[in-house]
């Protein structure tokens, strides 16, 4: 699993003019074959609002490079099938967490995360490319933007790897002509969370620290990542004292003398590693020693499964996620 994207800024490979004039290449047979095919399906073309201004889809897409963090999974959801996609939390195989990957009739193209893999993207000759979690800079985006028409986060979201899965939907739903669609199943999540407020009114307004241990370094996430906003929407409050230390980024690196601050009403960490990574949290004697850790208000993550979903920030992950992460909270806060 993957703590989420470890940099600020989006390194692109080199070599970007070869590739553009590979897409342009490749873009130039497609379009002999399809010139004179008939008019756009109904619905097209549609204008979506990015980050980075209005994107034009001409005509409903049918080959999709899925880029941005679980852009895959929501493709899926709305029951397209992306043809290459991007393996940021290192699942492997199909790309995708095992909620999502039954729905695959074959595994897609990898093209990489941070640093795309330009030629396999522009080798697929895809009709759009989804980028609406990813760092969102502008570099990425003018880089991309040769091989294909580019939809980022929509705008507004200004946290690194910030676009909610609620705005996630909404926006791969637009590209895609399946608005309603999308709105289906933002309104069935949304009344999963709040059935599960309703069930469990003890977590309205309790504090939280979620964090995370990666490669001997501790950290924390802040709103706009998956993880916190997964449980603010269960009625948990982010710890202001973290939210103000991130900067508008969604991630907070921790040295040991920090660490303390994790101490809230509720105290949540992801091992990311192996076996050995989740043993150390459950012996390290700083993290055991602070105060929501000896009350046995701390939550450490250690089913690999589970703590992918509930960091895939997609509606199939969040849904799985929802199942099994409740009852671990109610156990934790003796509820």
């Amino acid at each position: 699993m993957n703590r989420g994207p470890l940099t600020r800024g989006g390194a692109i490979a080199a070599g970007a003019l070869s590739i553009l004039m590979l897409a342009a290449c490749g873009g130039s047979a497609s379009d002999a074959e399809e010139g004179g095919s008939g008019e756009a399906a109904e619905g097209f073309p549609v204008t979506v609002e990015t980050l980075f201004g209005d994107v034009e889809i001409e005509d409903r897409p049918t080959d999709v490079a899925a880029l941005g963090w679980s852009d895959a999974e929501t493709a899926l959801a709305l029951g397209v099938q992306p043809v290459g996609v991007a393996d940021w939390q290192g699942y492997g195989g199909a790309g995708v967490g095992p909620w999502a990957a039954d729905l695959l009739d074959e595994e897609p193209v990898q093209l990489g995360t941070m640093e795309p893999n330009l030629e396999a993207i522009a080798s697929l000759e895809p009709d759009v490319i989804l980028d609406t979690r990813s760092d969102h800079t502008q570099e990425r985006n003018e880089l991309l933007s040769p091989v294909a028409p580019v939809v980022g986060p929509p705008p507004g979201v200004e946290v690194t790897y910030g676009t909610t899965w609620q705005e996630q939907t909404r926006q791969v739903a637009r590209v895609l002509g399946e608005d309603a669609r999308g709105e289906e199943l933002v309104e069935e999540l949304e009344g999963r969370f709040a059935q599960a407020r309703e069930d469990n009114p003890d977590f309205e307004g309790m504090t939280i620290a979620v964090g995370a241990y990666f490669d001997g370094q501790y950290g924390a996430y802040v709103p706009g990542d998956a993880r916190v906003d997964l449980l603010e929407e269960l009625g948990f409050e982010n710890k202001p004292e973290i939210t103000e230390m991130a900067e508008d980024a969604f991630y907070v690196d921790l040295s040991p003398e920090l660490l303390e601050v994790l101490d809230a009403d509720l105290t949540v960490v992801f091992p990311i590693g192996d076996e050995e990574t989740t043993r150390f949290l459950h012996e390290d004697p700083v993290l055991q020693g602070i105060p929501s850790a000896e009350d046995g208000r701390l939550l450490i993550m250690d089913d690999p499964d589970l703590a992918n979903a509930f960091s895939s920030g997609s509606t199939l992950g969040v849904t799985h996620a929802l199942e099994g992460v409740v009852p671990l909270l109610q156990e934790s806060l003796g509820s």
